[in-house]
């Protein structure tokens, strides 16, 4: 039941917060007038101007690339269930043995993409060639995401080592890779990697990408692992070790896991970010998401309808990161509330 008191005096506060003279009077109704007048007229360009055939008509295009049509279901069924366990996570029964190995179920979900969008044991084979669309984007994201993890923790540990060849190495790499620009080593991972093969032996470019993204973004999180680390005090190392655990012990139970819960927001946004720089593989071939919407305006029934597409394009993103920032922000009230009880 609402208090009205409380909706009155609430109302009562904004009233004088952005109305107490008259220069924040007229200084707020300007900006009631701006939001409203570009409200309107993006509601009536929404609904009544913009031509969304090009979205409506290029739905599986958006989706799956040039994927097989009688194939699709496969790269849905991958992404209905990684939404699946988003809402999951977000708003599941609290089962205590199914919540224990939700981080495994997660890390589940890449070789069950991985073998739906392959093919193999009861499934035609389908080559990288034809992946595209929002499906290649997440398989980029994913993937890369999961193996810059460990190796940006490996980094950070490294060059939090007392060994000096192994400190120095480690901030070469970091120091290095942070100091080039990410086109640079996705031109690198898809161009040139191949020429530095032995002969007959090739890699997916698919996974020239991941290999790419991977040790770029490593040395951005091994960064904000190592301050994760910084952060931790000395008091309990010592504690630790007065308790008898070995070097080992004290990196696996007491630190990583304080290292990763002080670095999730920074974390976070390094994911947020790769999803977003995966559209720069449109340049290099891959048809990931922006790079479908490029080949649908180079059609000439589409030319022109810029406008569409890449509003469509950023609704897709905002909704894709948007879901990305929920579950790190549920991720991090866990983590406190384990280390609340702790």
């Amino acid at each position: 039941m609402f208090n009205i008191n409380s909706i009155i005096a609430y109302f009562k506060n904004i009233r004088k917060t952005v109305f107490s003279n008259l220069l924040n009077t007229i200084v707020t109704l300007l900006i009631i007038v701006l939001i409203s007048v570009t409200c309107i007229n993006t509601f009536e360009w929404i609904i009544f101007k913009a031509n969304w055939k090009v979205v409506i008509s290029n739905l599986p295009l958006y989706a799956f690339g040039s994927y097989p049509p009688n194939e699709q279901w496969r790269p849905a069924t991958w992404i209905i269930s990684l939404l699946t366990l988003s809402i999951f996570t977000l708003w599941g029964p609290n089962w205590k043995c199914l919540r224990k190995n939700l981080l495994i179920i997660w890390v589940g979900t890449i070789p069950l993409g991985l073998y739906l969008l392959y093919g193999g044991i009861g499934l035609s084979p389908i080559t990288s060639r034809h992946w595209g669309g929002l499906t290649l984007t997440i398989l980029l994201t994913v993937c890369s995401s999961f193996f810059s993890l460990p190796f940006g923790i490996v980094l950070a540990l490294c060059r939090q080592s007392s060994l000096p060849i192994i400190q120095k190495l480690s901030s070469i790499y970091i120091d290095g890779m942070r100091a080039i620009p990410l086109i640079a080593v996705l031109f690198f991972g898809q161009l040139l990697i191949p020429l530095f093969l032995p002969v007959g032996i090739q890699i997916d470019r698919v996974w020239r990408a991941i290999f790419a993204f991977t040790l770029f973004v490593s040395a951005y999180i091994a960064e904000d692992i190592r301050g994760g680390l910084q952060s931790i005090p000395n008091t309990q190392i010592e504690a630790a070790n007065s308790l008898g655990l070995n070097q080992y012990q004290i990196i696996q139970f007491v630190l990583i896991p304080q290292a990763l819960r002080i670095a999730l927001p920074a974390l976070t946004n390094q994911s947020i970010g790769l999803f977003q720089n995966t559209s720069l593989m449109a340049i290099l071939g891959l048809v990931e998401l922006l790079g479908v919407g490029r080949s649908i305006l180079a059609n000439p029934e589409f030319i022109g309808q810029y406008i569409e597409v890449y509003v469509w394009l950023a609704c897709v993103y905002w909704m894709v990161c948007t879901i990305m920032a929920v579950l790190a922000r549920h991720l991090e009230q866990r983590m406190n509330i384990n280390q609340a009880n702790f």
